[in-house]
């Protein structure tokens, strides 16, 4: 009666725990990866600081237009004279005037300092995108691996389901055995320990599968279905050394460190050339009107100025000497950009490898550990096995299986893993069904510094309104 209390609570929970897990729908990898692009707040966080950089050339570019501006001013006048002139009489007297004025201003010739300004931009710019398709790759990666995770503990929790049954089925075999005087009551005994260690991992695996869930709601912004495992691992390449070539020739870090070389290099020039002076015009048209008459005057004021540094303190100097030395910095970087990648692109192949042979391994020793424990348990009806050599081949079975399902988990992460290491764990390369966020898109309507009430700028505050609400 006490076996078939634990037999009943056991197919209860284990009920439960299906009915918890129970998929409400088949979602494949590519599902995953595609909720992660769409919804990703990190992704839309720097699309936006992408924009910001985008405007930087245009605020660049605006150097070289010409400055309108306006300035307009009321004068009242009270004054109260006494002189020799009217006598020592106090008068008072009292003028009002208006003034209104246009100015215009124009960089006329700098050395070139304000084209020097619109390249580091721009350059800017593009180290900008090659950051944000890092930031791509880091959150199609978190998902994958999000993915893959719930499918190793949802594969796991089956495991510790089916082990539950299994021992079960041996303490009650164990008990019946015990009553009719073939084993003793240390067989049961046994039976017990283990089936009260298999609860423990029972117990492991709903918890290890719960973080797993929430792991991926986090990367995916939502909960996870029935999770359908690819067909095949991803195209990988065919060497470690192609690999590391890839890594260093097209990954996003390895990119962004060269574009961030050139604008160090460009920041040098531009150190150099605020030593020279500029040239500037300037255009003043006035009219002052007299408030108590009909007076007026007005007239139309051009000017040219030239200004240069003679003495700043020893700053300009110190700015050329950082700038040269933000230059080697960057420079430097680059090459352990390098290395970096290297072996990351090294490393993620051998875990490939290194994965597969434990899949090959694991997947024959579960055939061996499955014959092993079926003939134990023959074995064992016939007298000539005892409950503990079932119980350690259960558990010699379930192990197995275990490392061989972790050991397939692990060869999926670890190729998506090397996908990442190589700059190809993108939503172009991956050829996910998604609308590819175009990076040059609000690059093309700002970088020509378009005025807010022009027809491009009202377009952009549109875009801007737009991009603000969703």
């Amino acid at each position: 009666m006490k076996g078939l209390k634990t037999g009943l609570r056991v197919a209860a929970l284990a009920l439960a725990t299906g009915l918890a897990t129970l998929p409400a729908r088949a979602e494949t990898l590519a599902d995953a990866l595609v909720s992660a692009y769409n919804q990703s707040g990190l992704l839309q966080q720097n699309r936006a600081l992408l924009r910001a950089a985008d405007e930087n050339v245009a605020q660049a570019v605006s150097a070289l237009r010409p400055i309108i501006s306006w300035s307009a001013g009321i004068d009242q006048s009270l004054t109260r004279t006494s002189s020799a002139a009217n006598g020592f009489t106090a008068t008072n007297s009292d003028s009002a005037s208006a003034t209104l004025g246009i100015t215009l201003q124009l960089l006329v010739y700098d050395f070139g300092a304000s084209k020097v300004d619109i390249e580091i931009a721009k350059e800017s710019v593009l180290s900008a995108r090659y950051t944000l398709l890092q930031v791509e790759q880091s959150v199609l990666l978190r998902a994958a691996t999000a993915f893959f995770e719930v499918r190793r503990a949802t594969d796991t929790l089956a495991l510790r389901q089916n082990n539950m049954r299994l021992i079960t089925q041996e303490l009650r075999a164990a008990r019946d055995r015990f009553d009719v005087g073939e084993v003793t009551r240390t067989d049961v005994s046994l039976a017990e320990a283990r089936l009260a260690a298999a609860r423990s991992g029972l117990a492991a695996a709903e918890g290890a599968l719960n973080a797993a869930r929430l792991e991926y709601l986090a990367a995916t912004g939502r909960e996870p279905g029935n999770l359908v495992p690819p067909r095949s691992l991803p195209r990988l390449p065919a060497s470690v050394q192609d690999a590391m070539a890839v890594a260093v020739r097209q990954h996003p870090n390895m990119l962004a460190a060269q574009k961030d070389v050139t604008v160090a290099e460009l920041n040098v020039t531009a150190a150099d050339l605020a030593l020279k002076p500029t040239i500037s015009a300037s255009a003043r048209y006035g009219v002052t009107r007299n408030l108590n008459n009909d007076g007026y005057s007005n007239g139309v004021t051009l000017g040219l100025q030239a200004t240069g540094p003679i003495y700043s303190g020893g700053r300009l100097s110190s700015l050329q000497r950082q700038a040269m030395a933000r230059r080697d910095a960057s420079r430097a970087n680059l090459h352990t950009v390098a290395q970096g990648l290297r072996q990351q692109a090294g490393t993620a192949y051998s875990n490939v490898l290194v994965a597969r042979a434990s899949r090959l391994a694991g997947e024959e020793q579960v055939r061996a550990a499955d014959v092993a424990f079926r003939g134990v348990r023959e074995e064992t009806t016939l007298g000539a096995r005892t409950t503990l050599d079932v119980l350690n081949y259960e558990q010699e079975l379930l192990s197995a299986r275990t490392t061989f399902i972790s050991a397939q988990i692990d060869e999926y992460v670890n190729a998506y893993n090397l996908l990442a290491a190589t700059g190809r764990m993108t939503a172009r390369d991956l050829g996910l069904g998604v609308q590819l966020f175009d990076p040059a898109g609000y690059y093309n309507m700002v970088k020509d510094a378009p005025a807010g009430l022009s027809e491009r700028g009202q377009k952009l505050d549109r875009v801007l309104r737009k991009l603000g609400k969703d």
